[in-house]
């Protein structure tokens, strides 16, 4: 299988990509708790929901079936 790049390329890349994550500040949990369950508790007072309660269910005779496609 040819390849464009060669390993030295490669290595730099994955190289300048960690450099960026490592510069990336990260928060403690503890910290950034406290907004997330506000944001919550905000979002379920007005009635809407924030994340998706999954996928709706569907019965066999609402499907398509493949000769209808």
């Amino acid at each position: 299988m040819a390849r464009d790049m060669s390993d030295i390329d490669i290595l730099k890349m994955e190289l300048e990509q960690l450099k960026k994550e490592v510069s990336t500040p990260r928060e403690p949990v503890r910290k950034t708790n406290g907004s997330i369950k506000r944001s919550s508790v905000a979002l379920q007072s007005r009635g809407t929901r924030e994340l998706p309660c999954g996928t709706p269910h569907f019965t066999l005779e609402k499907l398509p079936s493949k000769k209808t496609l």
